[in-house]
């Protein structure tokens, strides 16, 4: 089953996505406040709710509104080896904000003062189900409502300036999650990943190669703090990264970010003065 959220008539509505059409599953505004209902699937594959045509969709972040984004750094083994680091003993965890989250064919708006090093990191997302806390690795997988596709675009110079990545990683406006949610029963791991950059392909790997997978990482994240439904877990990108090679995206570029079975994420890079907001 395909989720989605969608932007219609100045608001938003949770869709089933049917093939070419979708079906509304109301009365849910968005896909993170379904997860939120425990029949949620039950919900969805039952929805019976006014059509939406999908041939003009307008894709708002598959989950707007989680309650926590968790990202997990240096977790390919060929990315920790062009970043020069070390194999870690447990992920590298960091966090992003909500506000850094933007649609499938949304623009990635940077502000002028951040666009010296614009970095692209397509990544397999997990999207949490129902909550967590301090669950064991082999029931870990009942957890998930399912899968999507992101790209953790970074600003490195803002990243690199201390040991916490934190200032780099959540900028507003910068992170596309979607298209879709495919539930956890339809998708399977070793999916190919692939992001290109203006039509040139930088990144190209397999979801199997994860040092630490989906279900080891709801094992350590909820040992910490506890997942709500419709949380996120980045889990981090494999090698291809521009900031390897000092090559970075500028305004216009285009960045594709692709994940076999679960769709493709189509943005471009505005680059934008700031007006203060009083």
């Amino acid at each position: 089953m395909k989720l989605a959220t969608l932007r219609r008539d100045g608001s938003t509505v949770a869709v089933r996505v049917d093939g070419n059409a979708a079906v509304a599953i109301t009365p849910y505004s968005n896909v993170s406040e379904l997860l939120r209902n425990p029949n949620w699937r039950a919900l969805a594959a039952g929805a019976t709710g006014p059509t939406v045509p999908m041939g003009d969709a307008d894709y708002a972040p598959v989950v707007p509104a989680p309650t926590k984004i968790v990202c997990v750094g240096l977790n390919y083994a060929n990315h920790i080896e062009e970043m020069g680091r070390t194999r870690p003993e447990y992920p590298t965890l960091f966090a992003k904000f909500p506000e850094a989250l933007i649609g499938a064919h949304d623009n990635i708006e940077v502000p002028a003062y951040a666009d010296q090093q614009i970095d692209w990191e397509g990544e397999l997302a997990v999207v949490v189900g129902r909550t967590a806390t301090a669950v064991s690795e082999d029931v870990a997988t009942d957890y998930i409502a399912g899968y999507t596709v992101a790209n953790d675009v970074s600003m490195r110079d803002y990243q690199n300036r201390t040991p916490q990545w934190l200032q780099g990683k959540t900028f507003e406006k910068t992170c596309p999650l979607g298209p879709v949610l495919v539930t956890s029963d339809e998708f399977v791991d070793g999916a190919s990943l692939t992001t290109s950059v203006d039509g040139e392909i930088k990144q190209q790997d397999s979801t199997s190669d994860l040092v630490f997978t989906p279900a080891k990482l709801i094992e350590y994240i909820s040992h910490i703090v506890t997942l709500q439904a419709g949380d996120v877990i980045l889990t981090g990108t494999p090698g291809g990264v521009g900031h390897a090679n000092h090559t970075y995206l500028s305004d216009g570029s285009t960045l594709v970010t692709s994940i076999n079975g679960l769709g493709t994420l189509r943005n471009t890079v505005r680059v934008h003065a700031t007006v203060p907001v009083n």
